[in-house]
């Protein structure tokens, strides 16, 4: 018997099709992807499931006595508690078997009449059993453990979670609900806000749970990882791959071909994306040992694709400087804790610098110390001049909400818009999925996302020389990061980025900045 049920189901909010005659069964030891782009419908079909949306027609049946877990970056816990009290909720009845049990030791270890002693015995027993069915006896060991795996430092531990910011409130919500370990697990975008270790440490988990799991993603190496078939909205409807992201990417080319005029562009990019999985295959046949300078030659053995060739037109007139920055032993802390010291290096034209580290190793400090949002308290950061950056997240801040798209892009100073052919610049912005439409509405109507690709078109049209990007694959769907990743590769300039997306960096970086975990303060640069 499927645990859920979509059957002939279609959606629409406001009079706007959201799904259409949708059809879907998860088994038990399912683990779907649900992928698609912004607004495709994803978030909905949770929704449904969850029983926050009725379908217009259709049926939505969810098995009876089947335990729902639920988590999205929007989940609700108790402010005025803090996580470690809210995961001690999670084993609340643990812990009252555990108090009875308290109670009978009190009591065996007086004088007892013996059928009072014979039915605490047996009652001991009971309990007994039930910690050993419920796996009880080891509950402040997985506290612990998912506490430590997600970065929840004493601070975090001992402070309310509406005194937690919004990254942090996220995760102490994922903690509640791996602990709570339900027969159907939803996902909406677990990875955000995690750094690299709790993402594996995500996958790791995965292997031992026993449920089935419905995951909102856009991150294709945690869905390689985890998932057993890829559900995607497109066009209203779901369409269904069997295997992981890998095995998606290679059959949808071939469902495409039969559709190539319609998604020209998508199956280019998804020939990009089994290149990548190719590339990494290959060069690790080799060993890890040069990594990234294997996977540069495979990647430039490859004749350009007319998808690279929209992007170098767009980039044929932007004129870049050999060295761009100069850091000179850098420093800083807060408090007692450094978070970097005595950092030197150059930017130089070309360079793609992924930032790496644990969260709160002090990555997007590094960021704002480099661009001067921040102060640092020793060393030296020399732009070099004419050259200009844009910061990615501080254009995503500032946008005006009465501002269309095409004029966002078009009125920055040195736009790369003003330069280049209207045809290409419409083509760029064509390939993040703006339509014709699309460029005459104003931001401020515009989703979330859409918004996030507003921003990240502007940087990518800007003119600057250094884009600094802050977890910029948080807000874009999968096909938006594929283009993003494509104009990347393409920028003459030079790309500074943190972001735990390693798919995404495992395809750009030439260089790394990473943070030692056994070495406070000490950055070693590859």
């Amino acid at each position: 018997m499927s645990l859920i049920r979509l059957n002939d189901v279609s959606v629409n909010f406001d009079k706007v099709q959201v799904l259409r005659e949708a059809f879907f069964k998860l088994e038990a030891g399912d683990r779907v992807g649900l992928i698609g782009r912004n607004g495709s419908g994803k978030s909905t079909l949770l929704k449904l499931v969850l029983d926050q949306v009725a379908p217009d027609s259709g049926t939505v049946a969810v098995e009876l006595g089947t335990k729902l877990g639920y988590f999205s970056q929007f989940s609700e816990l108790n402010g005025a508690a803090t996580i470690v009290e809210v995961l001690q909720d999670v084993f609340a009845h643990v812990m009252d078997i555990e108090t009875e049990l308290a109670e009978i030791d009190a009591a065996l270890a007086v004088e007892t009449p013996e059928a009072e002693l014979d039915r605490l015995i047996h009652r001991q027993s009971e309990l007994f059993s039930d910690m050993d069915r419920l796996d009880g006896w080891d509950y402040p060991r997985s506290i612990e453990k998912v506490l430590t795996t997600l970065g929840f430092s004493d601070a975090h531990r001992s402070c309310p979670i509406d005194d937690l910011s919004g990254g942090w409130r996220n995760r102490a919500a994922l903690a509640k609900i791996l602990l709570e370990a339900p027969d159907v697990l939803l996902l909406d975008e677990p990875t955000n806000y995690l750094d690299v270790a709790g993402v594996e440490w995500l996958e790791g988990w995965f292997k031992n749970f026993q449920g089935a799991a419905i995951i909102v993603s856009h991150d294709r190496k945690f869905l390689d990882s985890v998932v057993t078939r890829i559900i995607e909205v497109e066009n209203y409807h779901l369409h269904e791959y069997p295997g992981n992201f890998a095995n998606y990417v290679i059959a949808k080319q071939f469902r495409l071909k039969s559709l190539e005029s319609q998604f020209a562009h998508e199956s280019e990019l998804l020939a990009f994306e089994a290149e990548g999985i190719s590339d990494r295959r290959e060069a690790a046949k080799a060993g890890s040992k040069g990594l990234d300078s294997k996977l540069s030659k495979i990647k430039k053995a490859r004749a350009p694709r007319p998808v690279d060739q929209i992007i170098t037109e767009i980039y044929r007139g932007l004129h870049v400087k050999d060295v761009l920055c100069r850091v000179e032993s850098l420093t800083k802390a807060y408090g007692d804790r450094t978070l970097f010291s005595n950092v030197s290096f150059e930017i130089r034209r070309g360079n793609k610098m992924v930032v790496l580290g644990a969260n709160g190793s002090g990555k997007s400090t590094l960021l704002r110390a480099l661009t001067g949002e921040e102060p640092a308290d020793s060393g030296y950061v020399t732009w070099a001049k004419g050259g200009g950056l844009i910061s990615y997240n501080q254009v995503l801040a500032e946008l005006d909400p009465e501002d269309t798209l095409t004029h966002a892009v078009n009125a920055m100073p040195d736009s790369l818009a003003l330069t280049a052919t209207k045809k290409s610049v419409n083509r760029f912005l064509a390939m993040f999925q703006f339509s014709e439409a699309d460029l005459k509405q104003r931001i401020g109507n515009l989703s979330g996302g859409q918004r996030a690709r507003v921003a990240m078109a502007q940087c990518l049209l800007s003119g600057a020389s250094v884009l600094v990007l802050d977890e910029p694959t948080n807000h874009l769907d999968m096909a938006s990061t594929q283009v993003m990743e494509r104009a990347l590769l393409h920028f003459p300039g030079a790309v500074l980025v943190v972001s735990h997306d390693r798919f995404f960096t495992d395809k750009i970086a030439n260089r790394r900045l990473v943070f030692n975990p056994e070495v406070q303060g000490e950055i070693s640069i590859r």
